[in-house]
């Protein structure tokens, strides 16, 4: 019997770019006083990042399969494939790194290997949804002489920027090819670089957390910017209030704040409710037609939601928290994802309504407000960006399972 455990140094989650480091420990458990005939030998060791793709037959209408280019040697149990079992096709490998071969370890002895890989960064961010899935895993496989490879799954959370390249400092591209911001606005008078002194530009080994360290920073810039951005809400009878908001882009883990006032409005507002939302939408050509049994092709979720009875409001506020285990908006030639304010408000249809008693009467009188307000309601959306944040935060406020493990 042999135990193999990978652990990952930092935590599950990665942005694409980044290196993934994790150590993989092999153990025979038997005590030390065992006899030398109890030593435990694999054949060999080898580890691969992959991306399992998923999509709800309901929703999805796939291609068929390419059949001119078969699996290799699908059923063979000696061959190994990452994938194997896995639901879904896998869209996105690195290549095999082999950790050992011929390894053989006493009662008690334990040996360590490490694994390191950069992330591609033309895949899609990890995503759990209704249409379709992208799930990340670290696979070790394993293999004793004449016996079929044991596989080691590790999960792993990526999150991508998606947009142009990053550039360094003397206008070289980064080699992140996902990992610029598109359609967000940068400070033009201010630097956007890391800014440790340590940190040696040329040295290879140092490439990768520079890259991480460029798009924080980035990342900060996009979201750091505010400009107060004004809305007139109305309905068909007139203008119900104006809608305030600071900043479009914002970080998983930022609060949404925005205010209210309806005391400009000439249509009495009863009640108002915003919803913090996801939009996930099949591109056209891959849409399921409508019939029997299909799903539609937009879904949405709602992540965090105010709602706040307002009549004779003057001026209010809300504040709605992004959560860190959410995804940010992406988009691949499948599925699209998009954040969004969804605002649903409930007017009066009377001019002029009011429900408190006048505030000086000649006689003592009992007043009681109307028992039925003959209504109306409308909706409105709103687009917001979200964009990624630290991996380490993400690792810290959602802590994932860092090490997994296997018995062969």
């Amino acid at each position: 019997m042999i135990e193999v455990v990978a652990e990952l140094s930092r935590g599950p989650v990665f942005l694409a770019g980044e290196a993934l480091e994790c150590v993989v420990t092999v153990t025979n458990p038997l005590p030390p006083t065992a006899t030398s005939a109890s030593s435990e030998a694999l054949a060999w060791a080898s580890a691969q990042i992959h991306c399992q793709f998923h999509a709800s037959e309901s929703r999805v209408a796939l291609p068929p399969p390419d059949s001119s280019q078969p699996d290799v040697q699908p059923d063979s149990q000696t061959v190994f494939l990452p994938h194997r079992g896995e639901r879904g096709q896998c869209i996105l490998s690195t290549p095999p790194k082999i950790l050992f071969c011929d390894l053989r370890l006493d009662p008690g002895e334990s040996k360590s290997y490490s694994y390191s890989e950069v992330l591609p960064t033309e895949g899609p961010p990890s995503f759990r949804g209704q249409s379709v899935k992208y799930v990340y895993k670290l696979t070790i496989g394993c293999q004793r002489v004449n016996s079929p490879i044991t596989l080691l799954r590790v999960p792993l959370r990526v999150l991508v920027l998606t947009g142009t390249v990053l550039r360094t400092r003397d206008g070289e591209e980064a080699g992140m090819q996902s990992s610029g911001l598109q359609d967000v606005h940068f400070p033009q008078d201010e630097a956007v670089a890391p800014s440790s002194p340590f940190l040696e530009e040329d040295d290879s080994g140092k490439k990768d957390s520079w890259l991480a360290e460029l798009a924080g920073e980035r990342l900060m810039a996009a979201t750091s910017c505010r400009s107060l951005h004004l809305y007139n809400i109305s309905d068909g009878r007139g203008k119900v209030g104006t809608f305030g908001i600071f900043k479009s882009v914002y970080r998983l883990g930022e609060d949404v704040v925005g205010t209210l006032n309806l005391g400009e409005g000439t249509v009495a507002c009863l009640q108002f409710s915003v919803s913090l939302q996801t939009e996930e939408r099949v591109q056209p050509e891959y849409q399921r037609r409508r019939g029997t049994g299909v799903a539609p092709s937009v879904s949405h979720v709602t992540h965090a939601r105010h709602q706040e009875s307002c009549l004779h409001t003057t001026r209010t506020s809300f504040s709605l928290p992004i959560p860190l285990c959410s995804t940010p908006g992406f988009c691949t030639a499948i599925v699209s994802l998009k954040w969004r304010l969804h605002f649903e408000f409930v007017t009066s249809r009377e001019p002029g309504l009011v429900l408190l008693p006048p505030l000086e009467q000649p006689e003592p009188a009992t007043w009681t407000g109307p028992e039925q307000v003959p209504v109306d309601t409308f909706s409105w959306d709103l687009p917001i960006k979200v964009l990624p944040t630290s991996p380490t935060l993400v690792s810290y406020a959602a802590p994932g399972p860092s090490t997994s493990s296997i018995t062969i």
